[in-house]
């Protein structure tokens, strides 16, 4: 079995500018710094509003779940964390969305069933 994550990258237009990064494979110890350059590389490139696609997640580990914090923290200034959510995820396939349901991941980071559905949750003004 290959875990190898891979990430694209792609921007969509919604309300708002939205960067898109659909994962591919386990999200673990060997890939947390792959998802961290990336969500980064996009942030320093002007992105502020970044959904990750986790439909094709076959793992999530701790350390996947340190990294989406990490990601989390880094477009979502302090003292904006409870005016509205610049980092969502979508798609999670459901061994990964009890996880991030029992951990209390979906209290912060909002999981949408669809891309579109988490497109359109996105506003300007968050």
């Amino acid at each position: 079995m290959d875990t190898t994550l891979v990430i694209t990258k792609e921007e969509i237009r919604g309300r708002t500018l939205i960067t898109v990064l659909h994962l591919q494979g386990w999200l673990d110890a060997k890939s947390e710094e792959k998802v961290l350059a990336a969500a980064r590389d996009a942030y320093n490139q002007g992105a502020r509003f970044l959904l990750i696609d986790l439909a094709k997640v076959d793992t999530l580990t701790s350390a996947g779940m340190r990294a989406i914090h990490k990601v989390y923290k880094l477009y979502t200034p302090e003292e904006e964390r409870s005016k509205g959510w610049r980092v969502k995820i979508c798609k999670a396939p459901v061994q990964v969305k009890n996880i991030l349901g029992i951990t209390g991941f979906l209290l912060n980071i909002p999981n949408y069933e669809t891309l579109q559905a988490a497109i359109d949750s996105f506003s300007p003004t968050e």
